[in-house]
């Protein structure tokens, strides 16, 4: 009998993994903006409290679809692809509007577009997309 456990028939790509890294990376820096805006409006800090903390949580919420992402990746479950790649393509806005901005937020900006253009040019890698068992059927 087979375990659920054992590793899969399919070796994992290395374009599958470092897209799993990367998906994990944004969901990470999610929950570590969210806690920090979440702080903020608890400790009376920002000009908004409310909307600080209420940002706070939606972010931390919003990090679970990446994380999940990332995780069904490294397991090879296809499903993981779709949320992975929704997750990417709504950065992008986010990425421009960050590189709008005159200030600090520019160098995030950056680096999210980076982020966010490798990932998706990862996860529509065929051999990401073979190894996740998605593609043309046969027969």
């Amino acid at each position: 009998m087979v375990s659920s456990d054992q590793t899969p028939a399919t070796p994992r790509p290395p374009r599958l993994t470092a897209a799993a890294a990367l998906a994990a990376l944004e969901g990470l820096a999610l929950i570590a903006i969210g806690v920090w805006l979440l702080v903020d409006g608890l400790a009376g800090n920002a000009s908004d409290a409310t909307q600080a903390e209420t940002g706070g949580v939606t972010l931390i919420v919003l990090a679970a679809i990446p994380l999940l992402a990332a995780r069904g990746l490294l397991k090879l479950r296809s499903w993981s692809r779709g949320p992975a790649i929704i997750t990417q393509i709504l950065a992008l806005p986010v990425a421009w509007q960050l590189l709008q901005a005159d200030s600090i937020a520019i160098p995030a900006g950056i680096a999210l577009a980076v982020v966010s253009v490798t990932t998706l040019a990862l996860l529509l890698n065929p051999s990401t997309t073979q190894a996740l068992g998605i593609g043309p059927r046969e027969g």
